[in-house]
């Protein structure tokens, strides 16, 4: 048995995602305090990426092309833990590459890339023949049934419960915060006062569903919704959350 100093895991980690459409230092920092400060336990010391995929004109930004750290530092003043870009254009490319910052794929950029292996097969010698074969073709309908993780017990402040795979139910309340993910949906039937991420590998088609909302963050896809956002009139009622477009939509849950 050979022993090693370390080991290499994988896990699952909210990461908060800085969508930036244009760049202003000034702007960007009062406006993102401002967001933080309706959920700080949320935001402070989140990991966040930093997408410039939406970012306008950016050969004209003129702050991110002479200085790409200054938006590091901003996040780092509010207690955000900046990982790295994903999304970077051309242009910036150089800029980000100096803050030493790690730069992502997108998941487009994933599926695109072709294994070193397949970009260097030897040609293939083919010998053709003239077989004649009759195929009958058979299609069989089968349902493929996802997974589910069932917790009963309540889920404590602190605690994350992850489904990775699967749909998540809970049979008891989400403590503020605690927080819940799954890559399905989200069962609770319980209070939620604490977190629920529904599809966090981005299922659109995830929602949440919930007897009494109280939460301090609900999410779909990445699309996320504050407490104070949420409707005042479905506060404490049972509800269903999904998405709609680029919207976090919560619905009341009606019973036939």
């Amino acid at each position: 048995m050979i022993d090693v100093s370390f080991q290499l895991k994988g896990s699952a980690l909210t990461v908060v995602v800085l969508a930036l459409v244009e760049y202003n230092p000034d702007t960007l920092a009062v406006e993102l305090k401002e967001k933080i400060d309706q959920a700080p336990h949320f935001f402070v010391n989140s990991p966040v990426l930093i997408s410039l995929e939406r970012l306008e004109n950016p050969e004209n930004c003129t702050a991110l092309l002479a200085n790409a750290d200054s938006l590091i530092q901003i996040c780092r003043k509010l207690d955000l833990q900046p990982l790295g870009f994903t999304a970077v254009p051309e242009a910036l490319l150089a800029s980000v590459q100096k803050t030493g910052l790690a730069i992502l794929p997108t998941p487009s950029e994933r599926a695109l890339k072709i294994p070193a292996a397949a970009k260097t097969k030897a040609p293939e010698t083919i010998v053709e023949t003239r077989v004649e074969t009759v195929v009958e073709t058979v299609i069989e309908e089968r349902v493929v049934q996802r997974m589910s993780r069932v917790v009963t017990r309540p889920v404590r402040s602190g605690q994350q419960i992850y489904a990775e795979g699967a749909d998540l139910i809970v049979l008891a309340q989400v403590s503020e915060g605690a927080e819940v993910l799954a890559d399905g949906h989200i069962h609770i039937y319980g209070t939620l006062r604490g977190r629920a991420l529904a599809g966090v590998k981005g299922d659109e088609s995830a929602r949440i569903f919930c007897q009494n909302i109280e939460a301090e963050l609900v999410s779909v896809a990445g699309n996320f919704m504050l407490q104070d956002a949420l409707p005042k009139e479905l506060l404490k009622k049972p509800v269903q959350i999904s998405l709609k477009g680029e919207k976090v939509a919560v619905e009341a849950l009606v019973s036939a």
